[in-house]
């Protein structure tokens, strides 16, 4: 009991000395010195990149959170010219604890001043900025910076697929919200850019994709199949025919209830009408039967094999499809091929497992092997938060040992996509995105502007400890 109240008494005293400390601090301002806010940059304390997505917590819930550029515009009158402890919270960037455990920091945010704040990287992976979503430099054009940038009309959007097509590079996301109703599109929307689209490999991102839009400028459903509820698309990829033609193609299915679904088919992108057309319906619930192999979702990889015939690898992460990439093979049950991909990986330096979730996979010249990037079924602290790297010398495995690279403080970061095309095929650089969504968090709180957005990061491979690379894998039969 003493100790118990010596305890509190130093706490007490604590308390006492932080208040004076902040009463001495503070300043006595006017309504027209409250016009310009207090800029803020969070940067990376190694590279001194900025760093988008920290949120910065006052002790009476405020919110401020990093645009692409790093930047927070603090404009709350009631915070202006006294001291105020943040709480930093990163998603694999931080600050040390203090004695009491908490971590954050102490500001005095005054009018027109500009402070940078250091922030350490804990995770392998180094976030780039948001891809997706209205207000990607909100807090830098509070402050008269990036006024030249234009959002996309669009507030959220969920999983992607992507695919090189005669020459550009086609992006497809699923269900997709906007500023003037709950309710958006659900029939994907869609969007190209240039084979490499990124201005620079480092923050700030600037994300330039040009939309498929409605007559009134709106991001619009290319993929409107027959039938009622959502229409989500997957194995997105460009296949030649006999002739040479190159054809955009997808697996459809159709949504409803609980994300329940009761149709499959195909279809295939109509460089007329700059839509998909519906090919074929291949399943049905109402038929009792299961679906068949050959459609199960995922990302789509090619491969050509040591005899020189070109395979298309559809798995989520890994290849549980395959089929020869031809759009007429494409369309044949019976070209399709069944593979069994490992159900849990090893994990570097441990005797523990990891369950792969969902992801994608990439041939890489620097590794000279097939990576993956996926996310973790069961992990903490976040289910769905966890990301993983691993290796194998063949689509099909052996795969691992996993390494973790990236997790997010009780938030989910689901489907993350590879972006091996944003770069040099000899890179050591390889680029993912994923969802980033407070869905199947532990009551998270939605990040703002963030939130049902896709987050771009960078792996850079020459930094992890991984196994020295083969001189030569050889490709899968």
């Amino acid at each position: 009991m003493k100790n118990s109240r010596e305890f509190k008494r130093m706490l007490c005293i604590a308390g006492l000395l932080m208040w004076a400390m902040a009463a001495s601090h503070s300043t006595t301002l006017r309504a027209d010195d409250l016009k310009t806010p207090y800029r803020i940059q969070v940067v990376d304390e190694d590279s001194g990149w900025p760093v988008p997505l920290v949120e910065l917590k006052t002790t009476n819930e405020l919110r401020f959170i990093s645009d692409n550029a790093g930047v927070i515009a603090i404009d709350a009158p009631s915070l202006m010219g006294h001291e105020v402890w943040f709480t930093v919270v990163g998603h694999g960037y931080g600050v040390p604890p203090d004695a009491f455990g908490y971590r954050g920091i102490r500001l005095t945010p005054l009018p027109g001043e500009s402070v940078q704040v250091p922030v350490t990287r804990f995770s392998l992976a180094k976030r780039i900025g948001r891809l997706t979503g209205s207000g990607l430099f909100e807090e830098s054009q509070k402050l008269g910076e990036e006024a030249d940038w234009i959002d996309a009309p669009l507030a959220g959007c969920d999983s992607v697929q992507t695919a090189m097509h005669r020459g550009k590079l086609f992006w497809a996301w699923g269900d997709t919200k906007f500023a003037n109703y709950p309710l958006g599109v659900f029939d994907m929307i869609s969007a190209t850019t240039d084979s490499k689209p990124l201005d620079s490999q480092q923050p700030p991102l600037h994300p330039r994709f040009n939309y498929f839009t409605s007559s009134k400028g709106k991001p619009r459903a290319v993929a409107d199949m027959p039938g009622n509820g959502p229409t989500w698309l997957t194995g997105y990829a460009s296949l030649k025919d006999a002739a040479g033609t190159e054809h955009l193609v997808a697996t459809y299915r159709k949504i409803e209830g609980r994300l329940d679904t009761y149709e499959i088919g195909l279809c295939v992108w109509n460089e007329a009408t700059l839509e998909f057309d519906h090919l074929r319906t291949v399943w049905k619930k109402s038929s009792g039967e299961p679906p068949p192999f050959w459609t199960r979702e995922g990302h789509a990889a090619l491969e050509t094999d040591h005899q020189g015939v070109e395979w298309l690898y559809v798995g989520n992460p890994l290849p549980h499809t395959r089929v020869r990439a031809t759009f007429e093979a494409w369309q044949q049950p019976s070209e399709w091929e069944e593979l069994t991909p490992p159900t849990s990986l090893g994990v570097v330096d441990s005797p523990r497992e990891v369950q792969p979730h969902s992801g994608s996979i990439a041939w890489n010249a620097y590794r000279q092997r097939w990576v993956t990037v996926f996310m973790q079924k069961f992990g903490t602290p976040s289910p769905f938060g966890t990301l993983w790297y691993a290796e194998a010398v063949s689509p099909t495995g052996p795969w691992g040992p996993a390494v973790e690279i990236l997790s997010h403080e009780n938030y989910t970061f689901y489907n993350p996509r590879l972006h091996p095309e944003f770069t040099e095929p000899d890179s050591s650089v390889l680029f993912f995105e994923g969802t980033y969504t407070a869905q199947f968090s532990d009551h998270a709180h939605p990040t703002p502007l963030h939130d049902y957005n896709q987050i771009l990061y960078r792996l850079d491979l020459d930094e992890m400890a991984l196994p020295a690379a083969s001189p030569a894998a050889l490709p899968s039969n």
